[in-house]
């Protein structure tokens, strides 16, 4: 296997030179990007040189490109915007700026450029490199640079990241601050909803987005709102009367407000723009609702990056140098984007291309194929939208007469609640009676069950926890009463919300199967666990909040060190055996170490960290993080190693330690929580359907399953969301440490290594494959 592999020692950025600008309007986690690009560049043996203010930088040149070390990138993985400064450019835009350009690249050595912006920057690069050559040769006839320096110089290579709050670009599933741009708009949202509860307001929200509804549809879905607006999607006529209705029909279900989310390129069927103005006036006009108007404006754009964006643009810029030490003459541009869970290069212009034919199939009122353009990510996340805002009345629902039961097992995951609300609204739409469990199985064997209508999850997608309450009790222990609630109740399907103890909870009830009839239908579970240790998926439903959590304290506790001398802080992270939060966190928070139980270490190991920290710290870094996972070793404690550390940097630097503890598990669910949880839950109910009519027995009036896909887990595998039966994820699974035997987060590690300035081996197998130069995946990425 081993000489199958691609390893980062044998690529060599030896005698190259890498240029990274941002350009167009700033994004967080642009910093992250250029931190990446910086640091793997000098890892592999590059120059790499800041280009100041954007193509404007590069075409003064000057001071404006600059070499930068690798302490010159210390602290602003945190740091929202662009610190080397973005601009527009007109002079970039005529043949005279570009000459310029070229001659600036030149005269310092650059002839990769790595390109952080939207799709004009990007289609710019790439008029660039195609006029490349025939710039350098009117350098050389006007006398500017030798014959010489062209040949040495006669072909540049070009990398795009996209860094754009918009998500607006075709071909990946999130551009770089999209995720941080929806944790701002999130955060408003959830203040206003308590200032508008207490008043019976109405409140119309203007969000970003003068070309793609992107944010509004996410934002929409994250918190609720009773309407959205966005350009892919004009109201059909008439839309005023339905939208009032709406609304007063939920004022009179006791909803105490109502929110409208408005992209700021709302458009209706004849390309007229909607305003919050014309919102707020029609309201008022037809209902008489206090309503209030609020622009979030550039509030969007600011903040510090979420950890989803810092990890993204990460992963992106350590792909971009990969891309550009492999690009030879013939290499299209391309973009490194993302792709479900992985990370993709794409020809950049069949990008913009795709993202220029959306724009004209909305001029062209051709409104359903721009979503289809816009990618599934988009789609899936319209389609889960309407699925949940339009309820129907009685007498328009199936009635499908199948009981669905709804618990949630083991510890508490943020956005837990929101994957409740939405598997109780699907399931009523499909026609379902749904039944909500309090309290897990411990509950379920007590009785503890209720109907759900569509009002009782009202609200339910911000609130943290487990609404439903949750217990990690495990079915074996109360079978009889379990089996016996069930047919009391009538129970035609489970859908079980949880951890580990949910997995093992659904392999004992398939066991059961064969002593209990009432198990023998169709179950589905959706993984919730801060700790990401279940077999089968990548990710889940309350791990990001975790990281969040996580890397908003690092951040904190290293600013506490700032203006003290120097010091290393030591921080306990929770996760049972799985390290995925102190690798990832480690990550987003530019740890120097995270110990885990998954890579063994031994006191070699603390060693060599120690002395590289003290390495680092006669630099001008100062501050050192170092993460620990609860279970990485029994005898290396977090005591232990803060002791250790504290002895051997005596007279170098001093230590902290801090243990995060249960605030991990606790606060408001990110976006991308509420989001995955509404989305998968919403899937899982409709698989839940199909399988109740599949498994349907006509003749003895029953559901009867106990195949092995009768039972399956819902979860992210790279680029897609798949059903797998728990039976065969089984062999997966370390049941000893509750952890999947494999893990592709582990991947990760040496990455976080490089950055942090150690010697790693890293295999760069996974990046690299051509296949998207012939297929574009933009169209068939199933993404969450």
């Amino acid at each position: 296997m081993q000489d199958t592999k691609k390893f980062i020692e044998n690529l060599s950025g030896a005698g190259k030179s890498i240029g990274v600008l941002t350009s167009g309007g700033d994004a967080q986690g642009m910093n992250a990007a250029v931190r990446a690009v910086v640091r793997m560049g000098i890892y592999v043996g590059a120059k790499v040189f800041f280009i100041h203010e954007g193509y404007q930088g590069m075409v003064d040149g000057g001071d404006n490109i600059k070499e930068a070390s690798w302490e010159s990138v210390s602290s602003m993985l945190q740091v929202g915007g662009t610190v080397i400064g973005s601009a527009r450019c007109k002079d970039f835009r005529t043949h005279e700026g570009r000459l310029r350009a070229a001659l600036n690249l030149v005269q310092r050595g650059i002839t990769n450029l790595c390109v952080i912006g939207g799709d004009g920057s990007l289609t710019g690069a790439n008029l660039f490199r195609e006029e490349w050559s025939g710039l350098l040769d009117e350098l050389v006839q006007s006398g500017q640079i030798s014959e010489e320096a062209a040949q040495t110089h006669s072909a540049l290579h070009i990398v795009g990241m996209v860094g754009s709050i918009d998500n607006d670009f075709c071909g990946t599933d999130m551009t770089i601050g999209t995720d941080s741009a929806l944790h701002r708009i999130i955060e408003v949202v959830d203040a206003i909803m308590t200032t508008a509860q207490s008043h019976q307001r109405t409140f119309v929200l203007e969000v970003m987005g003068r070309h793609c509804g992107y944010l509004a549809l996410v934002s929409a879905l994250a918190c609720g709102a009773d309407w959205v607006l966005i350009p892919e999607m004009p109201p059909k006529d008439g839309w005023e009367k339905q939208m009032c209705h709406k609304l007063s029909e939920n004022r009179a279900d006791k909803k105490r407000l109502n929110i409208i989310i408005v992209a700021e390129g709302a458009i209706d069927q004849n390309n007229k723009p909607i305003t919050t103005e014309l919102i707020k006036d029609l309201v008022v006009r037809c209902l008489g609702f206090d309503t209030r108007v609020t622009i979030l404006g550039h509030v969007q754009r600011g903040g510090t990056p979420s950890a989803f964006d810092r990890i993204l643009a990460s992963r992106m810029g350590v792909e971009a140098v990969l891309a550009l030490l492999e690009a030879s003459p013939g290499t299209p541009a391309c973009v490194v984007s993302l792709c479900g869970n992985q990370a993709v290069r794409l020809p950049l212009m069949e990008c913009v291309q795709m993202t220029q034919e959306v724009q004209k199939a909305m001029d062209e009122k051709r409104f359903e194929e721009a979503v289809k353009l816009r990618g599934r990510s988009f789609e899936n996340n319209l389609n889960t939208y309407k699925l949940l805002s339009h309820r129907k009345m009685n007498a328009e629902l199936p009635r499908s007469s199948f009981n669905v039961a709804v618990l949630n097992v083991g510890a508490p995951a943020a956005g837990m609640n929101a994957a409740v609300r939405s598997a109780v609204r699907v399931g009523i739409t499909e026609g379902h009676t749904v039944f909500a469990v309090s309290d897990g199985f411990e509950g379920f064997s007590k009785g503890q069950i209720k109907e759900f209508k569509w009002g009782d999850v009202g609200g339910w997608t911000g609130q943290g926890g487990s609404l439903l309450g949750t217990k990690r009790t495990l079915p074996a222990k109360h079978i009889d009463k379990i089996a016996e609630q069930m047919r009391i109740h009538n129970i035609n399907a489970l859908l079980v919300i949880g951890g580990f103890e949910a997995f093992e909870s659904l392999l004992q009830l398939v066991d059961a199967r064969s002593r209990y009839e009432e198990f023998c239908v169709p179950m589905c579970m959706l993984p919730a666990t801060i700790s990401n240790n279940v077999s089968g998926t990548d990710l889940s439903i309350g791990a990001d909040t975790s990281l969040n959590a996580i890397v908003e304290t690092c951040d904190r506790i290293k600013q506490s060190a700032s203006g003290t001398k120097r010091r290393v802080f030591i921080i306990e992270t929770m996760g049972g055996y799985c390290g995925y939060l102190a690798t990832v966190g480690g990550l987003a928070s530019g740890a120097d170490a995270a110990y885990i139980y998954e890579e063994p270490f031994d006191i070699r190991d603390l060693q060599s960290n120690v002395e590289h920290l003290t390495e680092k710290m006669k630099t001008s870094i100062q501050r050192g993080l170092v993460l620990r996972n609860e279970n990485s070793s029994e005898n290396y404690t977090t005591d232990f190693i803060y002791q250790l550390y504290s002895e051997e940097g005596k007279g170098v630097f001093d230590c902290r330690k801090n243990v995060l503890g249960h605030m991990q598990q606790g606060g408001a669910p990110s976006p991308f929580d509420r989001n995955f949880g509404t989305k998968i839950a919403a899937k899982a109910m409709q698989w839940i359907s199909k399988k109740l009519k599949e498994f349907y027995r006509e003749g003895e009036g029953r559901v009867f399953a106990n195949t092995e896909d009768s039972a399956c887990l819902l979860g992210m595998r790279r680029r897609a969301l798949v059903f797998q039966p728990v039976i065969q994820l089984k062999d997966e699974t370390d049941f000893v440490h509750r952890i999947p035997k494999e893990q592709w987060w582990l991947r990760l590690r040496p990455l976080m290594k490089i950055l942090a300035k150690y010697k790693t081996s890293y295999d760069v197998s996974d990046s690299g494959q051509l296949e998207h130069i012939v297929r574009l995946r933009a169209k068939d990425n199933s993404a969450i």
